[in-house]
């Protein structure tokens, strides 16, 4: 796993905050990885219009073939705390910082992963956004919150009795897609790009030669059309 000081990730977050999916995209073709990085909003979807980018922290839930019992209510409270604090833990989550990006491989498990509270938690932490195979739920909260996630699923589940934690800052599947702990993740209307870390520069620097080469271009055509200059070819 590559590591970078945090200057290196300010410089590098400096240039691919400007940047769209679409950008890094370009860059990643320029670069030979036509079939690496992209994840559709075909089955990863937004839970609102976001954008965001930051380095992938990643954590696996797998599904449980644990059975569960029958028992009054009073017994599922116990057993309940059991499995958020021993089988379906979230013990990482203290470890989710400034321009973190949080990768949830659930499993493709239409369980909900992430919610109201535990999202806006890590969005406290600075988190950037959140993106999972599973499912989030409480959306309504999540969206008035403004906690910008991907999601396969918009689920009503709670994880107890549906998966276990099985490990974090590992390797993850995310719809055909290899992220890795610290690759690059940029997301927006346009869906989801993963960036392999060493190749963070290489493919920065393309996307930003076809980002610039598009703004140029509609500046001339926002001039020709007497449109008010927005943040989108402001500069060009």
């Amino acid at each position: 796993m590559v590591e970078l000081t945090k200057e290196e990730k300010q410089k590098l977050m400096e240039v691919y905050r400007k940047l769209r999916v679409a950008d890094v995209r370009d860059g990643m073709d320029w670069n030979m990885m036509h079939f690496m990085g992209s994840i559709y909003t075909d089955e990863i979807k937004p839970l609102f219009r976001t954008n965001f980018c930051g380095f992938a922290k990643t954590v696996q839930f797998v599904p449980t073939n644990r059975t569960i019992p029958t028992m009054d209510p009073e017994s599922y409270t116990k057993f309940s705390n059991h499995w958020y604090g021993n089988v379906a833990t979230y013990h990482w989550g203290k470890e989710i910082g400034e321009d973190d990006v949080l990768v949830l491989d659930a499993s493709n498990t239409n369980v909900g992963i992430i919610g109201s509270n535990n999202g806006l938690e890590y969005k406290s932490q600075g988190c950037r956004g959140i993106i999972t195979n599973g499912g989030a739920r409480d959306t309504d909260e999540l969206i008035l919150n403004q906690v910008p996630i991907f999601s396969r699923y918009v689920s009503q589940t709670m994880v107890q009795g549906r998966v276990e934690y099985q490990a974090h800052n590992i390797p993850v599947n995310i719809n055909g897609q290899l992220v890795r702990p610290n690759d690059i993740i940029v997301a927006d209307g346009d869906g989801i790009v993963v960036v392999p870390l060493e190749k963070a520069w290489d493919v920065a620097k393309y996307a930003t030669q076809e980002m610039e080469a598009d703004k140029k271009s509609r500046r001339k055509l926002y001039d020709k059309m007497g449109m008010t200059v927005d943040a989108s070819v402001a500069g060009y």
